[in-house]
């Protein structure tokens, strides 16, 4: 049911200075009866309820609706279902979407954005145009970078989170973040981050090919434990077996890549199944193979697109994505939740990434559920990743379907952030005006 709200009736000026001229010539105190033809009709407010209908709805939960409807308003969905089912009020607007393919839209759960506030917003910009409803920045946000954009909501841009300053070992010459080396160091690192209200706490447990000394076993313990006692989840940066297994025992809540050194083995695997709320963030490398870019063309500069058209294969990279999307295939299949990530700032990379997840193993349909719900839910974004009623309205068109081939995601027909398209010919045209 919808209720049409109504706007106070306001008599006309007219009709007041009558009733005061009444009033002035002695009517024995009462106003001229009116009849109801010279009442003025009340006003109702506009319609705002979009139907949008017709599309295959892929919900974000694993489920698929063959010719769905929904409606939205006031920037959620208000109601979601088969076409004809779902009814609008009358008056309104009615989008057809008949042949195409609706989707959530994307949450990217680990990114490194921009720190400045103007090349921030142009990276939710581009995000926001390839379908990218919102992104976290993990670890590399320090003192001065604009965390207020998380709080500003604004048309045409993606959500902004942040998991702040990072805490590693000491990386001289590399990247300074909260560079620790006692457990007190590492509490105090917490609460300072905790005190800058950050998203989530990330970690680095690596010594970048035997260059730095990397966080022990105690060092990281305390991260994850001050951590917790500020109802916050921690994200690791790993590379080796040994310390996944040491991180799962102290407790982390998110693996921000998985295993690359080697395949991982049974006893891993049980202790993930030991902690079924741990999340993996697979985080894949390139392929290690030519690939058709061409999809980017009028998005990106025609430079950096002949760049990427002349990669060629390289067999050790390759061998790298080889273990990564072994132990992908392995968690997925165990039951492990994953979600989804690109590392780095390529606006368009989660397109890329869901065809590497595919290509590791995983289904088209697995592959979106990990990039639209759970991604939402490992980011705390209760309010995103499905098509549900209540949830903003953040969702992709698209011109053909996922399911049947993944890289259908770039044939993106229009954004909807809030509710409120992406103006995408906008952006193209700012962009090639640079």
């Amino acid at each position: 049911m919808y209720l049409l709200r109504e706007k106070p009736v306001y008599r006309s000026a007219a009709t007041v200075a009558l009733t005061l001229t009444s009033l002035a010539l002695g009517g024995g105190g009462q106003p001229a009866e009116q009849s109801s033809e010279q009442m003025p009709a009340p006003v109702a407010a506009p319609v705002t309820v979009v139907l949008y209908e017709g599309a295959r709805l892929l919900v974000g939960d694993g489920t698929a609706i063959e010719n769905g409807a929904f409606t939205v308003d006031n920037g959620q969905f208000v109601a979601v279902g088969s076409t004809g089912e779902v009814s609008a009020p009358a008056g309104a607007a009615r989008v057809d979407l008949s042949g195409m393919t609706v989707m959530p839209a994307i949450v990217d759960a680990h990114t490194h954005m921009s720190t400045t506030r103007e090349a921030l917003i142009d990276d939710l910009e581009r995000r926001a145009y390839f379908g990218i409803g919102a992104a976290i920045s993990m670890g590399s946000d320090g003192p001065d970078a604009p965390l207020e954009l998380r709080d500003e909501v604004t048309p045409g841009r993606a959500r902004f989170l942040s998991a702040g300053h990072g805490i590693t070992g000491p990386e001289p010459g590399r990247r300074v973040v909260h560079w620790v080396t006692t457990e007190d160091e590492a509490r105090q690192a917490v609460r300072d981050e905790a005190a800058r209200n950050v998203d989530l706490i990330k970690i680095w447990v690596d010594d970048r090919d035997e260059q730095f000394v990397k966080l022990t076993p105690a060092i990281y313990g305390a991260v994850i434990d001050e951590a917790h006692q500020n109802d916050l989840q921690v994200a690791a940066h790993l590379f080796e077996l040994e310390d996944a297994k040491g991180l799962l025992r102290a407790g982390v809540d998110i693996f921000a890549h998985g295993v690359r050194d080697q395949d991982i083995d049974d006893e891993f695997v049980q202790l993930v199944i030991a902690r079924p709320d741990v999340v993996l963030i697979p985080n894949l490398p390139s392929r290690g193979e030519p690939t058709d870019f061409g999809w980017l063309a009028g998005a990106i500069p025609d430079e950096e697109l002949q760049e990427l058209q002349a990669g060629r294969a390289d067999l050790q990279i390759q061998e790298t994505f080889g273990i990564q999307a072994r132990n992908l295939d392995r968690l997925n299949r165990e039951g492990m939740t994953i979600a989804f990530g690109t590392d780095g700032n390529t606006p368009w990379a989660p397109h890329v990434e869901m065809e590497d997840m595919v290509m590791s193993g995983m289904t088209p349909d697995q592959v979106i559920v990990a990039a639209t719900r759970n991604s939402a839910q490992v980011l705390g974004l209760t309010d995103m990743g499905t098509v549900e009623s209540g949830k903003s309205a953040d969702f992709v068109v698209l011109a053909a379907n996922p399911l049947d081939d993944i890289t259908n995601t770039r044939r993106i027909d229009s954004v909807y952030l809030r509710g409120e398209e992406v103006d995408r010919a906008g952006l193209r045209e700012r962009w090639s005006a640079r």
